[in-house]
């Protein structure tokens, strides 16, 4: 997103909807939170009105999703070590599951380059198949931090990037926001560079959770999903000269080689830090805590899944209404994207 006003094709680029012992957060009253602005004012918009602000930007919704439209679906396993139980009695954090994971270009056009600065920050969903035949998702993508507190900041600020394309003057809308809005000023301006690889990404999952384990104790934390190949970036040399579906190709011939290894991450909350506001990043000197490795192996068809934020198992529960708001807007977008087909 190194220039949040050019165009693409017909459209104005947006940003991904998504979308990774404890330290003890006290309760505190509900009026002093909302004094102290940590608590979300409630939503004047609905998910239907996200999903539709969406497809405002980048068109009628035939197949393709609604934002991070472009991607590629791999198999895996989710191996947890001992720790995790300590955290959560989820059944994942006890044993090994399967895990679809499907890696993903932002935007909500699915020809987009995917070294354009508008595919970036990329996306990382995880599907995981637990013993009882159930599933927990979890949605997580490449920047750490979110550009919006709310799903009605979140809105506002879609708006005002599709209200500022060319010959727009200055300030435009999207100026104005990004002004009043420092979190989504870093979100537009300090996005990395093209990856070498989706293997070579670390992966967020910006909202909180609330885990508990089997004696009742709760953990806040925050997941990150951190790639053992180490992270790395093409150099502008080979942004210029790459091909527009080099992450694609880069990763089925990386897995014909070898599996690729994530290490799953719990990100520990300190003294002060804000739970329920997605777009304040937590310091990286924060505490965090191993689960598992991932390990993706081999491709999938995409086409079907749909991915749930607030799908989660006993053990693990929301801890921000952001996941509320994001759980019912991607029912919307996965129906929009399956209306042409025939019912059986």
């Amino acid at each position: 997103m190194k220039n949040p006003k050019k165009k693409i094709q017909s459209a104005v680029v947006t940003i991904a909807l998504l979308t990774a012992g404890g330290t003890s957060i006290r309760a505190q009253s509900e009026s002093s939170r909302e004094a102290a602005g940590d608590v979300a004012r409630p939503q004047t918009s609905s998910p239907t009105d996200f999903v539709d602000t969406l497809n405002s930007i980048f068109g009628k919704q035939t197949t393709q999703r609604a934002t991070h439209a472009k991607g590629i679906v791999v198999q895996g396993k989710f191996k947890p070590v001992e720790a995790a139980q300590g955290l959560s009695k989820a059944p994942h954090f006890g044993q090994a599951v399967p895990v679809t994971v499907r890696f993903s270009d932002n935007t909500g056009i699915p020809t987009l380059p995917d070294a354009d600065d508008h595919a970036t920050p990329h996306g990382m969903a995880l599907k995981f198949h637990l013993p009882d035949g159930s599933e927990t998702d979890l949605v997580t993508h490449s920047f750490n931090g979110f550009p919006a507190a709310t799903g009605d900041e979140m809105r506002q600020f879609l708006i005002a990037i599709g209200s500022s394309g060319t010959g727009v003057s200055s300030p435009t809308p999207l100026d104005t926001f990004l002004a009043a809005h420092p979190a989504a000023k870093t979100f537009v301006t300090t996005q990395d560079p093209p990856p070498v690889s989706y293997a070579t990404l670390a992966y967020f999952g910006v909202n909180s959770f609330r885990f508990t384990n089997a004696d009742g104790k709760v953990t806040m934390g925050r997941y990150q999903i951190i790639p053992k190949a180490g992270k790395h970036f093409l150099s502008k040399e080979d942004v210029a000269k790459a091909a527009p579906d080099y992450l694609t190709s880069e990763l089925r011939s990386r897995l014909a080689k070898a599996p690729i290894d994530f290490d799953f991450r719990l990100q520990l909350p300190e003294s002060g830090d804000k739970i329920d506001n997605p777009s304040i990043t937590w310091s990286d000197k924060n505490k965090t805590v191993d689960l598992t490795s991932i390990v993706p192996d081999s491709d999938l068809t995409q086409r079907a899944l749909l991915f749930l934020p607030g799908l989660l198992p006993v053990g693990i529960e929301p801890a921000d209404p952001m996941i509320q708001f994001r759980n019912k807007a991607y029912p919307i977008s996965y129906d929009r994207r399956h209306a042409g087909e025939t019912k059986k």
